[in-house]
């Protein structure tokens, strides 16, 4: 029969076996001595994929279908929107010229800050939303005005300038910085004095990115779903493959340039489905699990028509990775 999801024994199993395979995965890497190969990265993909059906599996189960199809409709979206949004970190390393080591351990911990930080947004916009149910026609409008945005203007994270990060310009200023090189390290000792290494500065970079990233996607996934367990864990499972997709499809980003049209009318039917779900609560409930099913496909038809257009289509003039360009 099934039952009731976010009981405390779930949120720390859950959290609990997130560590463990986060440990796992780290122990492998620094057991190939720090470097990520692409045949390596795409078995991990496989692994995080599976092991995400397999969550989901378990969410059906224990909730039924009234959950597990929100929980995959948010964790295929927060997928594709994290994949486009890889293209940021090739931006940030590049320009910072972060070796390959280096690489792995930033976007390592760069997960596990963006682990804590979307509990923290996840748990305030899931409260907030349950207390100012108006709240989610300003999440729906700011989805159709990112959907605009991506469609209509050719605007996105892309053009992205590391230089002008807020939090970097702060933090050379506040923060005693070492010089030279320190390897993979975060934080040295010189002189008796601690000090943070340049390293860590872009560690600051990679996670007020996500930051970015996250009032695009967690807007998005409340108009999938309210439930804080299948918005948190849906967001989390994503972010956990997104490491090891990097090294995967960093020389394809350009080959799905379509990508983006794609993500600009997911966000749009789903700005618009917030928007007219709650204006129209009641006259929808019937129906509610036949919406829920048709976000999942309109969601799923969407990205791989996108990606076969890519595929039938490629760019007239593929322009270089940036670390094509290094």
């Amino acid at each position: 029969m099934p039952g009731a999801l976010g009981t405390p024994a779930l949120w720390v199993g859950f959290l609990a076996v997130v560590v463990v395979l986060v440990g796992i995965d780290l122990r492998a890497v620094a057991v190939r001595g720090g470097t990520v190969t692409a045949r390596g990265a795409a078995v991990w993909v496989a692994v995080w994929v599976s092991l995400s059906m397999g969550f989901a599996g378990l969410v059906h189960h224990l909730a039924g279908p009234g959950a597990s199809v929100p929980f995959l409709t948010a964790y295929v979206m927060e997928y594709a929107l994290s994949v486009d949004n890889l293209f940021v970190f090739l931006v940030i390393f590049a320009y910072f010229k972060v070796r390959p080591a280096a690489q792995h351990r930033l976007l390592y911990w760069g997960v596990l800050g963006a682990v804590v930080l979307r509990a923290t947004l996840i748990t305030l916009g899931t409260t907030l939303v349950a207390r100012f149910h108006w709240l989610l026609y300003f999440f729906g409008a700011f989805l159709l005005f990112t959907a605009w945005k991506l469609l209509f203007t050719g605007e996105s994270e892309e053009q992205v300038d590391p230089e002008h990060n807020v939090v970097l310009r702060w933090a050379r200023k506040l923060l005693p910085v070492s010089q030279g090189e320190h390897g993979v390290k975060f934080v040295v000792r010189e002189g008796g004095r601690l000090l943070v290494t340049p390293l860590f500065l872009i560690l600051l970079v990679v996670e007020t990115t996500d930051v970015i990233f996250a009032f695009d996607s967690i807007p998005a996934v409340l108009g999938i779903s309210q439930d804080a367990y299948v918005v948190f864990t849906s967001n989390v499972c994503a972010i956990l493959g997104l490491r090891s997709l990097f090294f995967v499809v960093s020389a394809l980003m350009d080959r799905f340039h379509h990508l983006k049209l794609a993500l600009g009318f997911i966000l749009a039917f789903v700005g618009f489905k917030l928007v007219a779900g709650t204006w129209f609560a009641a006259e929808l409930a019937p129906w509610d699990h036949w919406l829920t099913v048709g976000s999942l496909v309109f969601v799923v038809l969407c990205l791989g028509a996108a990606i076969a257009a890519s595929m039938l289509w490629p760019p007239t003039h593929a322009s270089p990775t940036p670390i094509e360009r290094e």
